[in-house]
């Protein structure tokens, strides 16, 4: 199996040592994003603005290996507030409007840079969802 690092200027660069996403055995493993916006560094106040800024990360992420939202399998959700999951819920379901990928999501004590949410994502690689 090879393993094969994706990279790209749509999304937030690694603040660390790894990647925004590996690729390996089919699968695109996203790392948790942050809800920065990679053209200015900026993050938004708001959990539903900081939910959409997040998968807006991932969903450029898996643009750059061809493909889409609807190829995620998992996500993986972490929260400073599980008080804001309906918000976050509610901007997530737009994003998945059909056939939602499997999902988990955990209150944690912080996140960096202050941030109110991060979301990972597992996604298919060697075919579309439901082929």
């Amino acid at each position: 199996m090879t393993k094969t690092i994706v990279n790209t200027d749509a999304a937030p660069a690694a603040a660390g040592p790894y990647s925004q996403a590996v690729k390996g055995g089919g699968l695109v493993f996203v790392s948790g994003q942050l809800p920065i916006d990679p053209a200015t560094g900026e993050m938004p106040e708001s959990v539903t603005d900081q939910t959409r800024r997040a998968l807006d990360n991932i969903a450029a992420i898996l643009d750059a290996e061809g493909l889409t939202l609807a190829d995620v399998m998992k996500c993986m959700v972490f929260l400073t507030d599980m008080d804001t999951f309906s918000e976050m819920n509610a901007v997530y379901a737009g994003y998945f409007p059909s056939s939602p990928p499997a999902r988990s999501a955990y209150q944690v004590v912080k996140l960096p840079k202050g941030a109110k949410v991060e979301i990972e994502a597992i996604a298919l690689a060697s075919g579309k969802v439901g082929a």
